[in-house]
């Protein structure tokens, strides 16, 4: 029997929530599973992500593969790279060291690109509001008229 870690979808139409289980490969998405594992909310910003750790570490010890959504998840949570830690022999408290360092500079990038998206944003709304309504009135008066012109031309 091989085992995916994947997710199941639940909640209403139009407003996904995710279950991460760890179930056989060829049972249905949203059908039987072997254990619930987390929990993953893409409608919330930012996404919210949660996940027992230890279970997801004891699954893929002994073979479960994720998909590939799962594994981006599992990589965010940072609990691929403990996986990788543990397996080169550091010791546990080693271990937490690097993985509090690490999520401290995801943190860091997450909070630049948000700040970058922000930025961007608030860019394209000034460059819109720099053109007032008595700019806008004229423009789309000539393109009225052209298009009259045009359909005169045409007759």
């Amino acid at each position: 029997m091989a085992v995916k870690l994947r997710l199941r979808r639940m909640g209403k139409k139009k407003q996904p929530i995710y279950k991460v289980v760890a179930a056989d490969e060829r049972s249905p998405r949203d059908g039987k599973f072997i254990e619930a594992l987390g929990l993953y909310n893409p409608i919330t910003d930012p996404a919210t992500v949660e996940i027992k750790e230890e279970r997801v570490l004891y699954w893929l010890g002994v073979g479960a593969q994720p998909t590939t959504t799962v594994k981006g998840l599992l990589s965010r949570k940072g609990i691929l790279y403990k996986r990788e830690l543990l397996k080169s022999g550091l010791a546990e408290e080693e271990v937490n060291i690097k993985i509090d360092e690490w999520l401290k500079q995801q943190e860091a990038k997450l909070s630049l690109q948000a700040d970058k998206k922000a930025k961007v944003k608030a860019e394209k709304k000034e460059t819109v509001e720099e053109k007032t309504i008595e700019e806008i009135v004229p423009e789309v008066e000539g393109a009225a008229s052209e298009e009259v012109t045009e359909e005169e031309k045409a007759e």
